[in-house]
């Protein structure tokens, strides 16, 4: 029935509807099937593919795309250029991302968003905000989606100064049409990670509606800074609201318990997460519990949690662990824990220095220098590479 339909209007809902249901790969079956019916994309069309190409991760598909639209003289389209952009710099290309962007002279708003959310999503936050003040200086006026950016690019740099200034922008970019909760929360953000929880709460407490993100973003920077009780009186503060905590806010919750060393909280707060709100925890979330149990001394606990987790653990957590031993003097688990983390990481030393500190700190001297010496082996084995550098300079 669709085969026979020229026009591209049905095939694009169909591919939108498949996109918005997250089945991203059948999407990309019906575009490919409109291809083989001979119907041709329009503007509409791949705006909503690059979407589920983006959902999936194909780039070879992107790239197909890409000469279609070229074919077709969509490239220079708003809505397709943009989408190119943030395909490319999802997938790191920043070269090509930013050669699709200065192709165009016109560029629109959706364009410079989409290169500026690329590079902060990457970690370059310098340059997020460079592109930033390119765009002011081009006398483009920035969206909600713009700052909300923008903010959380300068959140990472810390620079309080540009915050402030930052803060001016979002209240010049605020619209009357809709609701502003995303830039404010942005603010909270910026603020919280900047350790001005004062400004935080100041954005926070004048903010006409609240939700999730919003006190997250409270409880998470109150933790972050060891501003202890302030996080738990938060959390409490955002359940009497009625506001339903999910599992970035409970990561939030139990690092407050850990800088606090509060365990029978910790306890509480982690079993209310999956009892009363169903949310399974994640590896953040056993990363905090064993780390709480760890400082506390309770290392045969924390060893049992990491065992019983149902991911395997990673080297922090078990690093995490190693470090509990260190401070205790703990053979036992030391030993057992330096396994798991020399198969980690098998070129990292730091595991035996930390196991040859375990051992001094029992008075176990023969085990100290076996230890010493399989550290030695490993830098003999090492020495070609290094007296090859050392002689070059």
């Amino acid at each position: 029935m669709l085969e026979s339909n020229p026009v591209p209007f049905h095939w694009n809902n169909i591919i939108r509807s498949y996109t918005r249901l997250d089945s991203p790969s059948k999407a990309l079956c019906v575009f490919k099937s409109m291809f083989q019916a001979s119907v041709m994309p329009d503007s509409y069309t791949l705006p909503i593919v690059l979407k589920a190409v983006s959902q999936v991760f194909d780039m070879g598909f992107g790239r197909q795309v890409h000469s279609v639209a070229m074919k077709l003289g969509l490239e220079a389209n708003e809505f397709c250029e943009s989408g190119f952009v943030s395909l490319y710099s999802k997938a790191g290309e920043f070269g090509n991302a930013r050669k699709v962007f200065e192709e165009n002279p016109n560029r629109k708003l959706g364009s410079w968003n989409a290169v500026i959310g690329g590079l902060s999503q990457s970690g370059r936050a310098k340059e997020a905000i460079s592109m930033f003040l390119e765009l002011k200086k081009g006398g483009l006026t920035p969206d909600d989606v713009t700052m909300v950016t923008v903010t959380s690019a300068c959140g990472s740099l810390g620079d309080l100064n540009l915050c402030l200034q930052l803060h001016k922008c979002v209240f010049q970019a605020r619209s009357f049409e809709k609701s502003d909760m995303l830039m404010l929360n942005s603010l909270v953000d910026m603020y919280g990670k900047c350790g001005r929880m004062d400004l935080a709460y100041r954005v926070f407490s004048r903010m006409e509606e609240r939700n999730v993100s919003s006190w997250t973003s409270m409880i998470v920077g109150y933790a972050m800074h060891g501003h202890v009780n302030d996080a738990l009186d938060c959390f409490r503060c955002m359940r009497k609201a009625g506001v339903r905590p999910n599992n970035v806010t409970f990561v939030g919750v139990l690092s407050a318990c850990v800088h606090g060393g509060t365990v029978q909280q910790g306890k509480y707060y982690f079993n209310m997460m999956k009892n009363e709100y169903g949310i399974m925890p994640q590896l953040q979330h056993y990363g905090c519990m064993v780390d709480l149990l760890g400082r506390a001394g309770l290392l045969e606990e924390a060893k049992e949690m990491v065992e019983d987790m149902p991911m395997e653990a990673n080297v922090v957590i078990w690093g995490c662990l190693m470090g509990a031993c260190e401070k205790y003097g703990n053979v036992k688990i030391g030993e057992c824990v330096s396994k798991h983390l020399q198969e980690l990481e098998p070129w990292n030393d730091g595991v035996y220095v930390v196991l040859s500190n375990i051992y001094a700190s029992n008075g176990l001297w023969e085990e100290v220098e076996r230890v010493r010496g399989i550290m030695k082996e490993r830098r003999l084995a090492k020495v070609p590479a290094y007296s090859l550098a050392s002689s070059s300079t």
